[in-house]
């Protein structure tokens, strides 16, 4: 076994992805009116935004999903979604400043392009109607192949959309039908023809490792049919059996889920082949080609990780939109009601779904503070926290730094006078770092919360 392959077996436990710091699983009741306050506010000026619409629909299941969604073939539900998706558009148009600025677009799922190209346009319209957005803002869709048509696509470009994230998983028959999601390559490259002659010029697949059925061999073609398909962003997720959260990923329990060291080798295996292809390491589960906003941002330290994972959006307030939808504006966090008819009772009876959330302590902005940096720029300088948040960083995080020396011995991490620096095998392990920061990691080793961190 090679020493980077026994690092891994060494640190793969649970823990968080970090998308925000702290986790969702923090979340408490919100008193609603207060956060109101608050939003009001900080939209006393103007602002730039993001705004994530979740649009939960999906005409079948697929057994690895780990998504909030709704299972129905009725397109019809969709429009009802719509009329009160703009019930919340209406309450947020007027909380914010009139002069605000929507500079990012995305819409998750689910399966946007579930809905109909006539939906798709009726739900770009609300968005020009109640939001300033900007005629460069970045607008990412994410595409089930089995659903999109260039209809969809003429609809959703009519609107702005830019940016393609499609769901691509894995290329054997064999593996798509153990997770009941069948879709040929053939339909793939449809979708990759489609979005490239309308110009659309970043394109991200979605894949992932760990699925059952899938060996070396198998993953193999999925890694060559990447090749070939020549997206400019590949996400390389680690399937998360999570069975005591999503209960329909015990249909899978009998489907030959590969072993530790099976999923292991595939993790290994897609990042030599990745980086050989020319792609860079972003961090964790991400590439980019070397000319991509991502790539560039990691290179100049501007790189930030936020719900949809790596973004070059730096300080955004995050507005989301849709049932069980999280969002991050200023010092609050605060999530939609997640089942959707209490989403839409939330929305009747006072405009917002906000159910949970919490509002950040100093603390909580210093650590999430430094976990973004180690997690996006691979360092941590502490003067530059001494300057920005006043405090002794080698005295304050005395424990931290002692925690952290293991993963010096194991050349993970450089700890020094200036700082901590993470070294280029520390890629993987950037999840395991983030952890020593994270002051609530000790409330969750009674039961599990968080998939393996690789």
């Amino acid at each position: 076994m090679s020493a980077t392959a026994s690092l891994i077996k060494k640190y793969n436990v649970p823990g968080p992805r970090y998308t925000s710091y702290p986790t969702a699983v923090q979340f408490d009741l919100l008193e609603p009116v207060s956060l109101g306050s608050y939003l009001q506010a900080r939209n006393s000026s103007p602002r730039d935004i993001s705004l994530y619409l979740h649009l939960p629909f999906c005409a079948s299941l697929c057994w690895y999903c780990g998504c909030t969604t709704v299972i129905t073939k009725k397109k019809s539900a969709a429009d009802d979604y719509l009329d009160y998706l703009e019930k919340e558009m209406k309450y947020y148009a007027a909380l914010l400043h009139p002069e605000h600025v929507v500079k990012q677009v995305h819409y998750g799922g689910g399966t946007p392009t579930f809905l109909t190209p006539e939906q798709l346009s009726r739900l770009g319209e609300m968005l020009h109607t109640y939001f300033n957005i900007a005629a460069d803002a970045e607008f990412g869709v994410e595409l089930d192949p089995r659903t999109f048509t260039r209809e969809h696509l003429t609809a959703m470009m009519a609107y702005g959309m830019n940016r393609a994230s499609i769901g691509f998983q894995d290329v054997n028959e064999e593996v798509q039908e153990a997770i009941h999601r069948i879709q040929p390559m053939e339909m793939v490259q449809k979708c990759m023809d489609i979005l490239r002659e309308a110009g659309i010029s970043s394109i991200n697949l979605d894949v992932i490792y760990g699925l059952p059925m899938q060996n070396r061999k198998r993953f193999a073609r999925t890694l060559e049919a990447i090749k070939s398909l020549d997206p400019d962003r590949v996400a390389m997720y680690s399937y998360a059996h999570v069975p005591w959260i999503k209960p329909a990923q015990k249909l899978l329990e009998d489907k030959q889920l590969p072993d530790a060291d099976l999923k292991l080798q595939l993790l290994l295996d897609g990042i030599a082949f990745m980086e050989q292809s020319g792609f860079e390491h972003i961090g964790m589960d991400h590439f980019a080609k070397p000319n991509d906003e991502l790539s560039v941002a990691l290179r100049d330290r501007s790189l930030q990780r936020n719900f949809q994972g790596y973004s070059t959006m730096n300080g955004l307030d995050l507005y989301a939109l849709g049932m069980s939808s999280i969002s991050s504006v200023g010092d609050f966090y605060f999530q939609n009601e997640k089942e959707l008819d209490d989403w839409k009772a939330a929305i009747d009876s006072r405009g917002n779904a906000w159910v949970k959330g919490l509002r950040l302590t100093n603390e909580d902005r210093l650590r999430r503070s430094v976990i973004m940096q180690l997690m996006c720029s691979r360092s941590m300088t502490f003067s530059e926290l001494q300057k920005t948040w006043q405090i002794d960083a080698k005295v304050h995080f005395r424990n931290e730094i002692r925690r952290l020396r293991p993963l010096e011995e194991d050349g993970i991490v450089s700890i020094t006078e200036e700082g901590i620096q993470v070294h280029a095998k520390g890629r993987f392990f950037v999840r395991n770092i983030a952890m020593v920061f994270d002051a609530y990691m000790a409330q969750h080793k009674e039961k599990p919360v968080f998939s393996k961190t690789i």
